[in-house]
């Protein structure tokens, strides 16, 4: 995630990937410039991926 997706991108890619997994939340999907590795290691531990796993979903979106 670069720091142009905590603007309009990240809200369209946090709306897909509550679309693609249904336990998330609004809650788990905050993100602020400079907390990627916090919102990565939330999602691991929510969605039980690793964190390539997740990079890839995210950049697949």
């Amino acid at each position: 995630m670069k720091a142009e997706e905590s603007n309009g991108n990240w809200d369209e890619q946090k709306d897909k990937l509550k679309q693609k997994f249904a336990a998330l939340t609004d809650n788990d999907m905050l993100f602020k410039e400079g907390t990627k590795d916090e919102l990565i290691t939330k999602l691991q531990q929510k969605l039980g991926k690793t964190k390539e796993e997740l990079l890839k979903i995210i950049e697949g979106l």
